[in-house]
């Protein structure tokens, strides 16, 4: 070991490549050793500001064909927030060699700049150039599930298991649309081929054991709860206890449902769903005033929300108090316009009103 690299290293806490002192125009000059250097400056010490000064140098002594240097520089411009700047170096690395990863960082640069059919154009460029590269097909595939368009997502993680059998996120993702397709049975299918591969974790024992729930597999929904609970942390404890409450209400034990919302909210003092469901519970119960409390709590952790607003709307007209139901249900509405039950009894209130 070097003198010098000696005593960097016995300084604690001190840089191995002090880059303000270094010669860039010296280094640029030496491509090999430049290029170890700049992905330094970016993977390690995250300093885009010097790998910038360090591209530029080194593209220029390349007389501007160097798509490497190129791609970096682009790279350097996005972590600097220079989106516009990074487009024009990723199109001219492109250009000059086209490459996964220009390509993938080009349909960054255009998701940032939101144009999600400008980073589409540029993942079906990619993914013509490179037969079978997962990441352009993915990248689609998310991009049409962000926009609605759930049919052409699935269709493009089909397309990707036919390339790898073995990926995670397209298996997921064809779970979860077969779930919210009311086939819970295919959804179980997916979710337990992720388990023969090897995935362990509390989401994935969540959805098994909600899957297991809706396709009536009683005996197997609680045990699968149970090691959702093992390996659990604090961030998602809370949505845990919360699908435990709502197989208890599907089973008919209320008691137990209503102690599974309140462990949620002692796990987790902001859980705005079941807040909701506690005061649905509480109005059963004929609670009314711990129920508007929930409900309020709710919708002020959850302003998104439309079913806190409804459901405190439905318990001050049926108290009488049509003043502060309509301003519930108004707020609702702003929150889910279509809302079947909110538009009826919006509709009754002012029928209501027009009688006083």
């Amino acid at each position: 070991m070097r003198v010098g690299t000696a005593s960097m290293l016995a300084e604690p806490g001190g840089p191995f490549v002090d880059l303000e002192k270094l010669d860039l125009r010296k280094y640029a000059a030496r491509p090999a050793l430049a290029r170890a250097l700049c992905d330094y400056m970016l993977y390690h010490d995250r300093n885009p500001r010097k790998a910038v000064e360090l591209c530029s140098l080194a593209t220029t002594r390349a007389s501007f064909k160097d798509w490497w240097w190129k791609e970096r520089l682009g790279k350097s411009y996005y972590q600097l927030g220079l989106l516009r700047d990074a487009e024009k170096q990723f199109k001219s690395s492109l250009n000059d060699c086209p490459t996964v990863t220009a390509t993938n960082q080009l349909a960054k640069v255009h998701i940032r700049h939101d144009q999600p059919f400008a980073a589409v154009a540029v993942y079906e460029k990619g993914a013509a150039q490179f037969p079978g590269e997962l990441s352009m097909i993915l990248g689609q595939a998310r991009i049409c599930d962000a926009l609605g368009e759930l049919d052409e997502g699935v269709e493009l993680y089909k397309q990707a298991l036919r390339w790898d059998a073995s990926n995670v996120e397209a298996v997921a993702c064809l779970a979860s649309h077969h779930f919210y397709g009311d086939q819970p049975e295919m959804a179980l299918r997916h979710y337990r081929r992720l388990l023969q591969m090897g995935v362990n974790t509390c989401e994935l024992w969540n959805n098994v054991g909600l899957c297991c729930f809706f396709a009536s597999q009683y005996d197997m929904t609680l045990h699968c709860f149970d090691r959702a609970l093992a390996l659990a942390t604090d961030d998602s404890m809370a949505d845990v206890w919360f699908n435990v409450g709502h197989v208890a209400i599907g089973v008919g034990d209320l008691d137990m449902a209503h102690q599974a919302f309140e462990i949620a909210l002692g796990v987790e003092s902001t859980h705005a769903e079941s807040f909701n469901n506690l005061g649905v519970l509480e109005s059963r119960r004929g609670n009314v005033e711990s129920a508007r409390a929930n409900f309020a709590a709710a919708a002020a952790n959850a302003e998104w929300a439309h079913e806190p607003f409804y459901n405190h709307a439905l318990i001050a007209f049926r108290r009488g108090d049509f003043q502060e139901a309509f301003e519930r249900v108004e707020k609702a509405l702003e929150a889910f316009p279509e809302h079947a039950e909110g538009l009826e009894l919006k509709k009754q209130l002012v029928k209501q009103f027009t009688v006083l």
